[in-house]
């Protein structure tokens, strides 16, 4: 499903016009990157969680030339699927 697709679902869902739910899913999707860049995490109960998490450097190699290559230690978005949510997809 795209982001397109899920805000027409809305609209229809909920009675109101396309632009009023493409404005609504835009809020939702920046209201969770701005909590992931402050460093918070978001949970939503039966659905899962979203966090943060550091990676440590690292050293890794180039697949072209195999040489040996140093990967800068970075944060990356993490998403725990919750108990409900898993057990829904297992049961389909």
């Amino acid at each position: 499903m795209t982001k397109k697709e899920l805000s027409e679902k809305l609209a229809s869902n909920f009675d109101v016009q396309k632009s009023e739910a493409d404005k609504m899913l835009g809020f939702i999707f920046d209201e969770v990157t701005n909590a992931l860049t402050s460093g918070d995490e978001v949970s939503i109960a039966g659905f899962g969680k979203f966090s943060v998490a550091d990676r440590a450097a690292r050293e890794g190699v180039n697949p072209s030339t195999g040489a040996k290559i140093q990967i800068a230690a970075t944060k990356v978005a993490k998403f725990k699927v919750a108990k409900q949510l898993k057990d829904a997809v297992a049961q389909s």
